[in-house]
């Protein structure tokens, strides 16, 4: 599924197709009637959406990209972000759950064998079981080379040890692609990644982190303690895992961006509607133009970072040489756009703004993430400036 590109006086001109608008709408009814009536009892109780779970795995929208051949919906990049960004409008913890499945598979699609994509993809699919990402470690956030769980290998088996950092919906997830060192005298080619099992003997989690926002997304730490892993549960060659990792990482910074887009429309859709119906001096508050110039900022904003990452989705689908750049500026871009716009929705609801009872300041916490996780905004820029000063935006022209 791809967009429709028509020529306006000679100007190219985006536009969804009309299967991606009917997938919008389709996930936008299913979360008003089934995800986003929940989003705040799961923010109060920080527990995991299980209403948006079973809802969006009936509706096959909990793992969207995986192909049809393994029983997936087949949906391309931008169709996945539609996914992701119509579920996050409502509950940003819920859009984890697509988000994620995406960004742990991901490594399988890209790398692995046959035997590994045909024993684990359907068991996402299908049997809608969720997939989690273990890079980071108390140590290794941004410098993910700087990483100390091992992997060494013994007969036809790998025993993973150490312990890995913020992994999202870990202990929900049964399945785990877990980075670690094959070879410690290699750095960035000494580094291997493997599917983990949480039913594997020697698998732990910690304590669930006591978040600022997408409190209903569990993170986690993952303890891999002697783990014994059959050599072909390993992902693409040994000492391939960091390339891997960054690759990956391309690919799912642009479903970053479309989380960061969903919940700064759904904190401009609740502002629009308070700003209509809240009378100061005789008059809606939506009436006075300081009022207008602020819901208009939030508006370009949003339009812009939605155009940005659908772009980069584009290059994401057809891997093209300059989705490094662009998935860093979309996530980058939209994080930035999120936090802003979800602060000023704040700030049209006053006082009430600040307050449990409505939900926009729900919406400022979860915002402030995505300028973090999968590369924190400076990270991003530094990616941004690096592709820049090698040239690749001459090929944008």
């Amino acid at each position: 599924m791809t967009g429709a590109a028509t020529l306006v006086d000679g100007a190219p001109m985006f536009a969804l197709s009309e299967d991606q608008q009917a997938i919008r709408m389709a996930v936008r009814e299913l979360v008003e009637a089934r995800v986003a009536p929940y989003a705040g009892e799961v923010d109060e109780q920080a527990r995991f959406p299980e209403e948006a779970f079973k809802a969006l795995a009936a509706a096959d929208f909990d793992a969207p990209h995986i192909p049809e051949e393994f029983g997936g919906a087949g949906a391309d990049a931008l169709a996945t972000c539609l996914v992701i960004e119509e579920v996050a409008r409502g509950c940003a913890s819920s859009s984890l759950i697509p988000a994620v499945n995406k960004l742990g598979t991901l490594p399988l699609l890209i790398a692995g064998s046959s035997e590994l994509k045909q024993h684990y993809l359907p068991q996402v699919a299908r049997d809608h079981l969720m997939f989690s990402y273990c890079l980071s470690e108390t140590e290794s956030g941004s410098d993910a080379a700087a990483m100390r769980t091992r992997a060494v290998r013994d007969g036809d088996d790998y025993v993973i040890t150490g312990a890995k950092k913020w992994i999202t919906n870990a202990g929900e997830s049964a399945f785990y692609t877990v980075f670690a060192v094959t070879d410690p005298n290699a750095r960035t080619h000494g580094i291997t990644a493997f599917v983990v099992e949480r039913g594997d003997p020697g698998v732990s989690f910690g304590a669930p982190e006591r978040k600022l926002g997408i409190k209903g997304s569990p993170t986690r730490e993952v303890f891999l303690d002697e783990v014994r892993v059959p050599a072909w549960r390993r992902i693409g060659e040994e000492g391939s895992g960091f390339g891997l990792a960054m690759r990956t990482l391309d690919h799912t910074r642009v479903t970053i961006a479309a989380q960061a887009v969903g919940i700064a429309q759904g904190a401009l859709d609740f502002a629009l509607r308070y700003a209509q119906e809240r009378q100061q001096f005789g008059h809606p508050i939506a009436d006075f133009q300081g009022m207008q110039f602020m819901l208009a900022d939030m508006g370009i904003r949003i339009e812009a970072a939605r155009q940005l990452t659908y772009a980069a989705a584009g290059r994401s689908e057809r891997g093209d040489r300059d989705l490094t750049f662009f998935g860093a500026a979309a996530k980058c871009f939209a994080a930035d756009v999120a936090m802003q716009v979800t602060t000023d929705a704040v700030q049209v609801l006053g006082g009430y703004g600040y307050t449990h009872d409505y939900p926009v300041e729900r919406m400022m916490r979860d915002a402030k993430i995505t300028q973090i996780y999968e590369g924190t905004n400076q990270v991003q820029r530094i990616v941004a400036a690096r592709q820049l000063l090698a040239g690749i935006q001459a090929e944008l022209h």
